[in-house]
């Protein structure tokens, strides 16, 4: 019997898992009985947890580590895989996650913060291991090829989202350090062989601790080894602060402590500090023996009062609303709720806050819930200036006209963990002054910083067949489109010293004729990209891997109004292919407004773009006859839907994403019934488009008259399946047709065979 071809569609967590409750059924109704194997799998955070302490639980309750079963699928050929976007943890989501976990039954051990003993430095590092962006590093054995898709592309311009009006005289701006951060330390060097090195930490009285015993190199790799200042860093802090107070604008820091989850959090940490250093220094005594951790933020100072009696937690909360009196205003993540900047660190990511800011006249909300200029602080300079080039920007010609602008299609350098966003595991703070170097096997230094306490150093790998690869992906992309490529790369960084040296050797290896490539700094590249943007022409930017995270957010927000409509495909270096769902995050605020209302705003649209790229996929590997009618009239029914105006409204009574699905089923299966590539589907599904057009006007109305009532789907990280499904899945009617559809085709499909 021949193997059917599996689209392997990941579980993962808030609202797109939620929107998977109803999308899903629908997709398998369509692919299942033209031969294609829609496999679930769970990746969510819960389901990450679970797996990693699945030897405590009796074995009918052990859960398998699918996100390794799938790190080991995207090295081979077959893979196939739609990935939703999932939490990158902060420790306080790790805690309530481990919270709910244990009220459902799991023997799961608390995280310990402070570890005293082996076990529960075992454990620590255990839970460490889901924290932050765990997801990512594993699947993407590939680089990134993201742009916006046509169809999404022509809405936003005929449907423009709305744009701040900016003013010359805004003074919001951009605040990075001049020296000692990230940028300013860095060493980098190419590896002439393979070898296996470690890194070490001298004291000043020549004491050696090693921090990272084995460190693989490979030759044609590159190493580059740096550190956080954190002497410079608070002497910064305190700079903005005072600045921010002097001019009148608010104080916003904008970090990725989701994604460098070992060092953001700790310069989270220093900015809640310094900026409450009157409160730290005043209660200093108490705050050590409650715990409080700066690095989870201001909510885990209010957190741990709780606990104490009345007029001492009132005592500190008057201090801190002193400091906030006294200080700057600070920007606010929830006005109405006294939710600041500082509150939590995952609750301001810089690739989607600053976006959003110069989305909004280059303001965010104060504690009165108005807009005003700010002081958007961004401690590392490797990548500040590109967000103040367009702050510049937009004060020199005004906000960006979506109606005309072009796109900023980006080629990502990511696979095998590239650059900054794989070097957790060779990330340190330092707990004594002295000097950190790289040793390789044989005993040469590589590289050497000299630290202080508390600094933080870190290194990161490039290896080299992913540059290859990265390179060979610019040119298809430049060819494919006729856009101008740019390699955003500094000849004043060493690492990108080292890449551009590879970038132009690789070049030669490609017919390049016809095609424009340009090596700019990341400033450069950003005001030449703003320039062809403003005259509607597109520019491909091709970049490492944070900067490919801050553009495909940056340039999509401008453009069509989120991140989430991004077609995201990543040709994997085996062949295989991995279809990411947009990079608009899990979006947690869609979820607290189904739970109130049983209204789910999430739009499904990356979904359905990265099936049918998925679809098309198959259809090129061979084998699969319907894949590419399928994806292409999936496509037809995605442009439809957004030209019809089906995506979910953000009210409740409102059209959501139940009725959105819906929708796109109808339109699928129309254009399936009318395209005349294969006849055998278009009589399959001209039944399948009957039975969804008939039923229209009692499903619908029923999807929005269920709205308006609060929801128990019996947890946040981990729902009742039951419970969640019901939610998602309330119309009878529609249910009703999906069962009817799918006997119907399977009964077609037996026909046929026989």
């Amino acid at each position: 019997m021949q193997h059917m071809p599996t689209i392997v569609y990941t579980h993962t967590d808030e609202a797109p898992a939620l929107a998977t409750y109803s999308f899903l059924p629908i997709a398998k109704a369509f692919v299942g009985p033209c031969g294609i194997n829609l496999e679930l799998r769970d990746i969510s955070l819960s389901g990450r947890i679970l797996a990693k302490f699945s030897d405590r639980f009796p074995e009918e309750y052990r859960v398998p580590d699918v996100l390794a079963e799938l790190g080991e699928l995207v090295t081979q050929p077959e893979a196939n895989i739609i990935k939703l976007p999932n939490i990158s943890a902060s420790i306080p989501q790790l805690k309530a996650a481990i919270k709910e976990l244990q009220e459902h039954g799991y023997d799961l051990p608390e995280y310990p913060e402070d570890p005293a003993t082996d076990e529960e430095r075992a454990i620590k590092a255990t839970y460490d291991s889901v924290k932050g962006s765990a997801v990512n590093p594993v699947l993407r054995e590939g680089n990134s090829d993201r742009r916006a898709p046509k169809a999404v592309k022509e809405y936003a311009r005929a449907h423009p989202h709305p744009m701040g009006v900016w003013s010359a005289d805004s003074k919001t701006r951009v605040s990075t350090m001049s020296s000692g951060d990230f940028f300013h330390n860095e060493k980098s060097v190419t590896m002439t062989r393979d070898t296996t090195a470690r890194i070490e930490h001298v004291a000043a009285d020549g004491t050696v601790t090693v921090l990272l015993a084995e460190l693989d190199l490979l030759a044609g790799e590159i190493l580059d080894g740096t550190f956080m200042s954190k002497r410079a860093l608070e002497v910064f802090l305190k700079e903005q602060i005072e600045a921010s107070l002097a001019d009148g604008v608010l104080f916003s820091l904008h970090m990725k402590a989701t994604m460098m989850k070992v060092s953001d959090p700790v310069i989270f940490g220093d900015a809640v500090q310094v900026f409450f250093a009157a409160v730290f220094e005043k209660y200093a005594e108490t705050i050590d023996r409650l715990g409080v951790d700066a690095r989870n933020g201001l909510g885990d100072l209010f957190l741990r009062i709780e606990t104490l009696p009345g007029d001492e937690q009132q005592a500190i909360r008057d201090d801190i609303q002193a400091v906030l009196d006294a200080g700057p205003a600070i920007a606010m993540v929830d006005s109405d709720r006294g939710i600041t900047n500082l509150h939590v660190p995952s609750d301001v990511i810089i690739d989607a806050s600053m976006p959003a800011m110069i989305r909004t006249s280059g303001q965010m909300w104060n504690a009165d819930g108005q807009q005003q200029d700010t002081n958007a602080v961004i401690p590392d300079s490797s990548y500040a200036g590109v967000y103040e080039a367009v702050i510049e920007d937009c004060k020199e010609r005004g906000a960006f006209d979506p109606t005309t602008m072009g796109s900023v299609p980006n080629v990502g350098l990511m696979a095998q963990k590239a650059e900054e966003y794989g070097s957790h595991n060779k990330t340190f703070v330092m707990d004594a002054a002295g000097a950190v170097r790289i040793v390789a096997g044989g005993g040469t230094t590589l590289m050497e910083h000299k630290i202080e306490t508390g600094d933080i150093w870190r290194a990161c790998q490039t290896k080299d067949a992913p540059i290859r690869d990265w390179v060979k992906l610019a040119v298809s992309r430049a060819r494919s489109t006729g856009a101008p490529a740019v390699f955003w790369l500094d000849t004043a960084r060493p690492h990108d010293r080292q890449l551009i040296e590879k970038v132009e050797t690789y070049l030669q290896d490609h017919d390049t004729d016809g095609l424009e490539f340009r090596i700019l700094a990341p400033i450069e590249a950003a005001r030449y990209s703003l320039e062809r943007i403003r005259r509607g022409e597109d520019t491909i930017s091709v970049t490492g891997n944070v900067l490919r995270d801050y553009l495909t957010d940056l340039f999509p927000i401008l453009e069509v109004g989120t991140s989430a409509k991004m077609l995201s495909i990543v040709p994997l270096m085996n062949g295989g292919g991995l279809f990411e769902t947009g990079a608009g995050g899990s979006a947690p605020k869609h979820v607290q407004q189904f739970m109130e209302e049983n209204h789910l705003r999430w739009d499904s649209l990356g979904e359905f773009l990265a099936l049918a790229a998925s679809l098309e996929h198959l259809a090129d590997r061979g084998g699969t006859p319907y894949a590419r009618v399928l994806a292409s009239t999936l496509d037809e029914a995605t442009t439809k839907y957004l030209m019809n105006n089906k995506s979910p409204s953000r009210k409740c009574g409102e059209l959501d994403n139940r009725g959105s699905h819906f929708y796109v089923a109808l339109y699928w299966a129309e254009a399936l019934a009318q395209q005349e590539i294969d006849e055998e589907l278009a009589i399959r599904f001209t039944k399948t488009a009957k039975m969804l057009s008939d039923a229209e006007h009692a499903i619908v109305p029923g999807l929005i008259d269920c709205q308006g009532q609060p929801l128990d789907i019996g947890g946040y990280y981990q729902p009742d399946p039951a419970l969640a499904a019901e939610a998602m899945r309330p119309s009878e009617s529609l249910n009703e047709v999906f069962s009817g559809i799918l006997v119907a085709l399977l009964i077609d499909q037996v026909a046929t065979m026989e």
